[in-house]
């Protein structure tokens, strides 16, 4: 697994796809944004509104995907979803931590199976842990007895011992995830923005690019801020160089064992 420093900051920012009326709308924003993020996010709406389709021209224009369906379901369900995505030759994808333990085994071996198979890398498999869109009081609400950081890195360590590869949590999370995870647990924070407001943002846990890094994310997934921007393009080059002042920080730091 490469360390802090091995990868580049444009790619470790991955850019949110659920844009566009149609697949063309979509597919103007890889083909502008292609050589300025490492990575294309595609949710459950542009995957139900444009189904594989969209990965595979995405794919035919260069760009790498995180497919980020959240899957959710019995383990063998879950499984055969997780040969699907590696059929389709995403570079990550991403499942519930609260769906257990077995659930994440069975993803994670039906994953290693077919690379043993193929000369194809397999694709990085991630645990979400707690929704950035969610804060203490939701989690009560639903009945947990922590709040959003004991929850999340609960949730983070269940992962690893599963053998998945890494989580996506709140960069609030990620301090704590680090520490008790390892430098080489993956974390994909997503609810990262800027200084200046985002229109419509349903976010409740966000952070800066800079902050998020140096709190020990390793990949950011960011939208709005990219989108809503007057210069899409250029806005992304700026957080890139967020990120890039997040790394300088984290580097410096004493290096903690795996």
């Amino acid at each position: 697994m490469k360390n802090i420093t091995s990868r580049s900051p444009k790619e470790r920012l991955i850019f949110a796809l659920d844009v566009g009326a149609g697949m063309e709308d979509a597919l103007a924003w890889v083909d502008r944004l292609r050589d300025h993020v490492g990575l294309f996010k595609v949710g459950k709406e542009s995957f139900v509104r444009f189904g594989t389709e969209i990965v595979r021209q995405i794919h035919a224009r260069g760009g790498k995907i995180f497919l980020d369906l959240k899957f959710h379901d019995i383990p063998n369900t879950v499984a055969r979803a997780a040969e699907a995505a590696c059929g389709l030759g995403v570079a990550m994808f991403n499942l519930h931590a609260l769906g257990g333990m077995r659930m994440m085994m069975e993803a994670v071996g039906a994953v290693r199976r077919l690379a043993e198979q193929s000369p194809e890398k397999p694709p990085v498999v991630l645990a979400v842990t707690i929704l950035t869109s969610l804060n203490d009081d939701d989690l009560k609400l639903l009945g947990f007895h922590v709040g959003t950081r004991e929850a999340a890195l609960h949730l983070a360590r269940l992962a690893q011992d599963a053998g998945l590869s890494g989580v996506v949590a709140s960069a609030e999370d990620a301090a704590a995830i680090r520490k008790a995870c390892g430098d080489q647990f993956l974390i994909v924070s997503p609810g990262i923005r800027g200084i200046g407001e985002v229109a419509g943002d349903d976010q409740k846990r966000i952070v800066t690019p800079a902050e998020a890094v140096s709190s020990g994310a390793d990949y950011l997934v960011v939208g709005r801020p990219i989108r809503q921007a007057t210069d899409p393009a250029a806005a992304a080059d700026a957080i890139a160089e967020e990120i890039a002042r997040g790394i300088a920080r984290r580097a410096f730091r004493p290096r903690r064992p795996s």
